[in-house]
């Protein structure tokens, strides 16, 4: 596709990052909404949102050096390239959560009602990030001979080139929103502050367990498991039951939803 969203001289603007900043700049300002609506005070928001993001950043990238080490022990400056792609999902969820909780705890912020604003931009930022991974080639499908299959022409780009493909990024990025629809009918009526940000990882891990299926094997995704399944499919898996017994778990705690006059 287009790697290089623009460049002027030795100014290069990257597609990649452009999107990334537009996924995290949407699921802000969605989530700062959401957290409006709540009650919630929105500054305190933007900041526990800013220092997430860090962690986002920082949990994906290391994980994906940890996934395929090798090539970034021969060329440590790779390491900083994530302009180039090279984003895992599962990673950056997990520090993101961390800095989130530290930030609440110390602030003083209901963090079951903040995670249930925050997740309703998730999704949205979801669906901008695969964006750009598809502009950029990286987290690529499997030869595909259908239709819609894609085939990538820029040499440039991070997937192998000529070849029809699976447009994996894009599955995701198509059912995110969808998540992003469910989620919008659901904050109205949750019945327990946790319901979106359980709903929306355990759907989150069914959308990447799905879309694992058509990956291309050539992008390594950590060891396999079982013969056949990935690390980060895997993981995905994992994340989605957690979620879906936490889900039964406090919705019969919750008891029914009260019936609106």
């Amino acid at each position: 596709m287009h790697p290089i969203l623009f460049e002027y001289g030795p100014l290069k603007l990257f597609t990649y990052g452009f999107f990334l900043a537009l996924a995290f700049l949407s699921a802000i300002y969605i989530g700062s909404r959401e957290a409006g609506r709540l009650g919630l005070p929105v500054t305190k928001f933007y900041d526990m949102c800013f220092y997430a993001v860090l962690g986002a950043l920082v949990g994906s990238r290391l994980l994906y050096i940890l996934l395929d080490l090798p090539p970034f022990l021969a060329n440590p400056l790779k390491i900083f390239a994530i302009w180039e792609g090279g984003l895992v999902f599962h990673g950056g969820v997990i520090l993101a959560m961390a800095a989130a909780f530290y930030y609440m705890r110390r602030n003083h912020l209901p963090w079951r009602l903040t995670l249930d604003a925050l997740a309703l931009g998730l999704p949205v930022g979801q669906f901008f990030g695969r964006i750009g991974c598809f502009m950029a080639g990286c987290c690529y499908g499997s030869p595909a001979d259908l239709p819609w299959a894609v085939v990538f022409t820029n040499p440039q780009s991070l997937c192998p080139v000529k070849e029809p493909l699976h447009p994996a990024q894009l599955y995701e990025a198509l059912l995110a929103l969808g998540v992003f629809g469910l989620l919008s009918v659901l904050k109205t009526k949750k019945r327990y502050d946790g319901q979106m940000i359980l709903t929306y990882f355990c759907l989150a891990g069914l959308v990447r367990f799905v879309v694992e299926f058509f990956r291309n094997p050539g992008d390594y995704r950590g060891p396999m498991l079982f013969g056949w399944m990935p690390l980060t499919q895997a993981v995905a898996l994992g994340m989605a039951l957690g979620c879906g017994v936490l889900l039964l778990w406090f919705g019969r705690r919750a008891g029914p939803r009260p019936q609106e006059s």
